[in-house]
């Protein structure tokens, strides 16, 4: 049945009144009609100011409350002023922000009034703009951790979202990133999608295990990165996944030095292996070596056994010669600096380099006519043109061409300021040559820089390079880079030739108390019959307990320690250390073909001799002279 007049009014009247928003009505005299309760509380009218009607009263306080530029928000509720509906944002003094909505109140054709609505937002945008705010942290301690976020949706048509880090990480634009699971595995390197949706259907399983995965990413531009992938996994009530949720980091750098790290553990386990080797070898060569050496010195010029002996001299040369690049491929050789010829090192290693870098590179060598003296220690130069014949390698994959050459130079005038300050004088200068693709000269300013390489990842250290530029200037040398793309690369190493040495009176022989210790049987035999001509007496020990025992049973004096550095139980040095300690002034040399880091020969209570494996009978027999005349 039709409502009353009363009854339709009533009704109005609740609805007024139950709304949350405050509601006023206006008439077309510029006096209040009506309002609800609502909006008296919101803009805090006095109750008789409502009562009184009177509109410019009401929008006089309300002014006192708004920002300056919205004081004649209630002035455009007047007729004639604002007739279109429209909503509009008001912002009080005290932090308070209001949308209105204003409407015409229209009776037939005309308009009696306007109407509005208000509704405190106040709270809402806070909350939005803290929720900016926190958006904008996140954002950017992501950037600052560079590790980004996504969330991804399960099933068919599955959308994924990123942070802006993560479409740092993958190369792209934020809008640009792929908005779907296949988009994004597109950008998964082929290789490795298979494991990363393994991952991903093993996480979403029934009690499945956690999304922790690392794998290659291609970007955009064809860049090949790691990152590391985590993700936790959002359940229904079922416990059925319905959402993953998780990080992305870029760890290309660190999967690099991973990788360099495996790289130096490898090379430094075959360098271990290699020095292992060495010593052993030492041991054996030293008694070759300097048994055919004392055969010698017993055999007539025309005896028919001595070119063969003199055979087995120049193979436990050449083997010697082995061991040294063993040693200084491992870095276990002691550094000792002396005169040798750079040339027949070159030539000497021809053969060892073509096994090294395989037979798609042909090595040759040019070296100048009689001796080119240097001062330097032979095998850390050894090591330094193996290094940059490994370089050559690298640099002609297809094969090409390998030239070692040395020659002399007279620096003097204007090549000294062509050189970069180089002291005028003569030069040994050994050439390393190569076809391969050179470098550029962005490269070459970079080239000695540790850890600066090109090669890609797992295939150098970046060190092979500082490690021949530290050689030269140990050596008191330098080196120059003569280089252009598709040229091919020449490395000149300039050493200073060393001058005529002075001629030595060898000490004569003097009579003493030696005791030898050395684990290796021949050794020891060696040693005691290179000086048995000399007035010394021979104590030997096959360890360091046993020597510790020969010393204490020892009643008369012992001039020098003769020892090896590696054996089994105490070493040399530990043996050495006690010995000075018991028997002030005792004279130490030490004998290694093998030197273990650290050596801890500076940690002895007095300077020691070194004398390295293998040596010959002369070399023993002027050592020990030396040491015994101190």
């Amino acid at each position: 049945m039709p409502y009353t007049p009363e009854e339709t009014i009533a009704q109005l009247e609740a609805i007024l009144e139950s709304a949350r928003d405050g509601i006023i009505v206006v008439g077309n005299d510029r006096r209040f009609v009506r309002c609800n309760r609502r909006f008296a509380e919101m803009f805090g009218f006095p109750l008789d100011m409502i009562a009184r009607g009177s509109v410019e009263e009401m929008t006089g306080f309300a002014a006192d409350q708004l920002v300056a530029a919205d004081a004649e928000f209630l002035r455009s509720d007047a007729p004639g002023r604002q007739e279109a509906s429209g909503l509009r944002q008001l912002r009080f003094k005290d932090g308070r922000v209001f949308e209105r909505f204003a409407a015409p109140l229209r009776v037939g054709d005309e308009i009696a009034g306007r109407v509005a609505s208000y509704r405190d937002v106040g709270e809402s945008i806070r909350q939005a703009q803290a929720l900016e705010q926190q958006r904008e942290f996140l954002e950017r301690a992501q950037q600052v951790a560079h590790i980004g976020s996504w969330v991804s949706d399960l099933g068919e048509g599955a959308r994924v979202g990123y942070s802006s880090e993560t479409g740092r990480i993958f190369g792209v634009m934020p809008d640009q990133l792929p908005g779907t699971s296949a988009a994004f595995f597109a950008l998964v390197h082929a290789d490795d999608r298979a494991a990363v949706r393994a991952a991903a259907e093993a996480a979403i399983a029934p009690g499945g295990r956690a999304y922790d995965i690392e794998h290659r990413i291609v970007r955009p531009d064809g860049a090949v990165r790691w990152v590391h992938g985590k993700a936790d996994v959002l359940r229904d009530g079922r416990g059925a996944a319905v959402r993953l949720i998780g990080t992305v980091q870029d760890i290309t750098d660190r999967r690099l030095l991973e990788e360099q790290l495996r790289q130096l553990q490898k090379m430094e386990a075959i360098g271990r292996l290699a020095g292992g080797i060495a010593h052993d070898l030492n041991n054996a060569l030293t008694a070759i070596s300097g048994f055919a050496e004392l055969a010698l010195g017993t055999l007539a010029a025309d005896h028919r056994a001595r070119p063969d002996v003199e055979e087995v001299r120049r193979g436990a040369e050449r083997a010697a010669s082995v061991t040294r690049q063993l040693l200084a491929f491992s870095r276990k050789r002691l550094l000792q600096p002396r005169r040798f010829d750079v040339s027949e090192t070159v030539a000497s290693m021809a053969r060892l380099l073509s096994r090294i870098i395989g037979p798609e590179v042909l090595v040759s060598t040019r070296t100048a006519e009689g001796p080119q003296m240097i001062v330097g220690d032979p095998g850390q130069v050894e090591q330094a043109i193996i290094n940059l014949a490994i370089n050559a390698k690298d640099a002609m994959p297809a094969g090409g061409e390998l030239t070692l050459s040395t020659s002399v130079e007279l620096i003097e005038g204007a090549d000294v300021k062509a050189r970069v300050q180089m002291p005028a004088g003569p030069y040994v200068v050994v050439r390393v040559a190569d076809t391969g693709c050179g470098m550029s000269p962005e490269t070459q300013a970079r080239a000695f820089e540790p850890f600066f390489t090109t090669k890609g990842a797992g295939k150098g250290t970046g060190l092979g390079l500082s490690m021949v530029y530290g050689t030269m200037k140990q050596c008191g040398g330098f080196v120059f880079v003569d280089s252009e793309p598709n040229r091919g690369t020449t490395i000149e190493l300039y050493f200073p030739a060393a001058p005529e040495p002075a001629m030595a009176a060898e000490a004569p022989a003097a009579g003493g108390t030696v005791l030898v210790v050395d684990d290796e049987p021949s050794v020891r035999t060696l040693v005691a019959s290179t000086l048995h001509a000399d007035p010394v007496t021979v104590l030997l020990a096959t360890s360091a307990d046993e020597a510790i025992a020969i010393a204490g049973a020892h009643r008369g004096a012992i001039d020098l320690l003769l020892t090896d550095v590696v054996m089994p139980g105490r070493s040399g040095i530990e043996l050495a250390r006690l010995l000075v300690q018991e028997r002030p002034g005792l004279r130490v040399v030490i004998m290694t073909g093998y030197a273990p880091d650290p050596i801890g020969i500076d940690e002895l209570p007095q300077p020691v001799d070194v004398l390295q494996k293998p040596f010959s009978p002369g070399d023993l027999r002027k050592r020990v002279r030396e040491a015994l005349h101190r």
